[in-house]
């Protein structure tokens, strides 16, 4: 299950866990306009960890979904 938000700033995509009978806590994913965050509690330390991905990594990460093993660099076509 997944909720959408449009803040004023950002949209915000919260991913629920509804899996196994031992559940993830909820992955909030914040996309501005230059980067996205990715942040989860972490019960083991008591804190919400964050990772901040500029877009470009956004695009290779959409891209590696789609590729088989191994090693790529994308080029970007100038317009």
């Amino acid at each position: 299950m997944f909720t959408i938000d449009h803040e004023f700033d950002a949209s915000v995509v919260t991913l629920i866990d509804e899996g196994n009978p031992v559940l993830m806590d909820d992955v909030s994913i914040a996309i501005f306009d230059d980067c996205v965050t990715i942040e989860q509690y972490n019960p083991r330390i008591d804190k919400v960890e964050k990772i901040t991905l500029s877009l470009r990594q956004i695009k290779d990460l959409q891209a590696a979904m789609q590729l088989p093993e191994g090693s790529y660099r994308l080029v970007r076509r100038k317009d």
